[in-house]
């Protein structure tokens, strides 16, 4: 009886003051899943908002899941490394990298990652759908390892676990509550949802996670998730902070376009 209200209080929280440091400027982008073209969109309208919003150190963070369940996978990542060669790009890996990473020699993996949308990234790759369906698990891993690009699997497989930037921690999945970070087990920061997503105390830092699919924002008292579900609703959405603020800029699929939408997300 008593979850509706514990619900009410959440969907209200009292934000932490934490903040960036002095003259930083920190973009958080949620999982992308193979949506190529809002993930353009965005890319452009970030350009767009950090040129209008004053001189900064900025940092471009992607929160992981770049990869599988979209149409174009291949396109997204090679967006991301094009994006990283002209600005500071941080990537985190998230569960889908992991699988996609260990598909190519590990064909449990593979079968797993195929059953999570990684047959939309294969095909992404150019493998032809007809090919694909005929092939067995070791021609699949074959074909994966002709199709994909070395510098895309590098890209990938250096990936980073987690970004500390001021009092932000920035990761795909979550922590496992009430270990230090230096302890947190990769599984954790890539694959976690519970207990993470129902611990109310503050961590260490401010979290900032994807991986768990919101209609909108998850704004929480000790965290703020922001994977909107791209691939299936439409809406990617980015995270901007400086000092104390945050604000958010979505790419959003109009069906007839894309449109972006700006709006505060508590201080």
């Amino acid at each position: 009886m008593f979850e509706p209200l514990r619900q009410l209080f959440r969907s209200k929280p009292s934000s932490p003051r934490a903040s960036v440091p002095n003259g930083e400027r920190v973009y958080a982008i949620g999982d992308v899943h193979g949506r190529r073209d809002l993930f353009e969109a965005l890319i452009d309208a970030v350009e767009r908002d950090d040129a209008e919003s004053g001189s900064a150190r900025t940092t471009v963070v992607l929160l992981g899941d770049l990869v599988d369940r979209g149409p174009d996978s291949a396109g997204v990542v090679e967006l991301a490394m094009l994006w990283r060669s002209r600005r500071k790009v941080e990537l985190l890996i998230g569960n889908h990298e992991e699988m996609f990473i260990d598909s190519f020699d590990d064909e449990g993996v593979l079968r797993h990652f195929l059953r999570h949308g990684g047959r939309q990234t294969v095909l992404s790759y150019g493998v032809p759908r007809d090919v694909y369906d005929a092939a067995s698990l070791g021609e699949l891993q074959v074909l994966m390892a002709r199709a994909v690009p070395h510098a895309h699997r590098a890209f990938l497989g250096g990936a980073r676990d987690h970004v500390v930037i001021g009092d932000y921690l920035f990761v795909h999945a979550g922590i496992a509550p009430e270990i230090p970070l230096e302890q947190q087990k990769p599984h954790h920061l890539r694959w976690i949802r519970e207990p993470f997503l129902d611990y109310d105390s503050p961590h260490e830092h401010y979290v900032i996670h994807g991986h768990t699919i919101t209609e909108d924002v998850d704004l929480r008292s000790n965290r703020l998730g922001i994977d909107t579900g791209a691939y299936r609703t439409g809406r990617l959405t980015a995270l901007v902070l400086e000092g104390e603020s945050r604000r958010l800029i979505q790419a959003v699929d109009a069906g007839s376009g894309i449109a972006i939408e700006k709006k505060d997300c508590g201080a």
